[in-house]
């Protein structure tokens, strides 16, 4: 399936200021980028690198003033993807090195607060896939989505407090209840075509 991706982001800034992006999208085995266009204006040197999670990162400093980034991108990708449903918990002890950190607490995911919390919204749940989705639906029955809400990241704790938040807060929620379980979580922000 052929998918055209934009972004258009334009911002008034008051003194120059450095910026890191992740808006260039990469080739890999379940996508072909066949064209692709990034715009700044005005023009400033950018440099690429990438990131420890393989993300084409440009790093820049924007200058004072209107300053726009345009970015539109062909991918060639495959009609579906394949889910994971009904995969298995993987012990700990079977887990890769890479991922071990994605189990641990953090600032906004703070994981040892949500053992009992978890327990009871994955009750009669197999481990491993079965109790991400019972995460994921009693999220979306319990916590409201409400845009705008938050001008700046708010913990997992605090979105469970407050019961809203946008996307970001309610994927800290998912991601500490998660980790919680021993199942290794870490949040992804990607587009995904035709998502309700």
């Amino acid at each position: 399936m052929w998918l055209r991706t934009n972004c258009d982001l334009a911002f008034d800034i008051a003194v120059p200021t450095p910026f890191i992006l992740m808006l260039r999208p990469r080739s890999g085995s379940e996508q072909w980028i066949a064209r692709e266009e990034y715009r700044l204006v005005p023009h400033v040197p950018a440099r690429e690198f990438t990131d420890q999670y393989g993300n084409l990162c440009q790093r820049l400093v924007a200058p004072a003033g209107a300053f726009e980034i345009h970015t539109v991108a062909d991918v060639l990708t495959a009609d579906s993807v394949e889910m994971a449903r009904g995969a298995p918990f993987v012990e700990i002890r079977d887990l890769p090195d890479a991922v071990l950190v994605y189990l641990l607490p953090s600032r906004y995911c703070e994981s040892e607060q949500f053992g009992e919390l978890a327990i009871s919204i994955t009750e009669g749940q197999l481990p491993g896939y079965d109790q991400v989705a019972a995460i994921e639906a009693w999220i979306r029955r319990t916590i409201r989505f409400e845009p705008g809400s938050s001008d700046f990241p708010v913990s997992a704790t605090q979105v469970n407090e407050r019961q809203y938040g946008v996307c970001r807060d309610l994927a800290h929620l998912g991601i500490a209840l998660c980790r919680s379980l021993s199942i290794p979580a870490r949040m992804v922000v990607g587009y995904l075509h035709g998502l309700q």
